[in-house]
This record gives structure tokens, sequence and C-alpha cells, in this order.
């Protein structure tokens, strides 16, 4: 079995490459985090005391915070698709 390698042994293109990674999962977490306490709970699919659990204490590399942002809102309702074709919600 091979011994585990410590931070210091790591080349620092690694140790950068992690830090990144971390950074970016990091910042996803948060985006999410952010966007589901703001959104209300009729724009989200499912529970968002599920998704929040999810997006702060599973351990994803980043894939539960693009799962939330990629399936997990719901979009909008836009007035402006419920206008005849032809109208503007903008006056000119």
């Amino acid at each position: 079995m091979r011994a585990r390698k410590r931070w210091d042994d790591l080349e620092p293109r690694t140790r950068r490459l992690i830090v990144v990674a971390g950074a970016i999962d990091g910042a996803l977490r948060i985006a999410a985090l952010i966007d589901l306490a703001r959104r209300p709970a009729s724009e989200v699919r499912g529970s968002k005391a599920g998704w929040a659990v999810a997006v702060a204490l599973v351990n994803s590399l980043g894939a539960v915070p693009v799962a939330y942002f990629a399936w997990g809102r719901r979009r909008p309702r836009n007035p402006a698709h419920d206008l005849p074709s032809g109208l503007s919600s903008v006056s000119a």
C-alpha cells in the first residue's frame, strides 16, 4: 500500500490546483446558499432545507451547487411573457 503524500510532498502545481478547486467549490457553495436564502420557496424544486443541507454538508467537489443552479431552481414567472404577441412591456 502506498503511503499518503503530505502537503509538503506535493508539487507546487498540484498544490495550486487543489487551492483553486477548493476556492471554486467554496464560491459555488456560498452563491448557492445566498440564492437559496433569497429565493421564494415557490421557485425552488424540492425542499429549501434539503437543498441547503446538501449544498452545505455534502462533499461534492462543486457538483451539488451546480445541480442546484441547473435543476433546483424554477424560473420566476416573467409578466412580459404573458402579454399578447406584438406587445411589449416597454413603452416607446
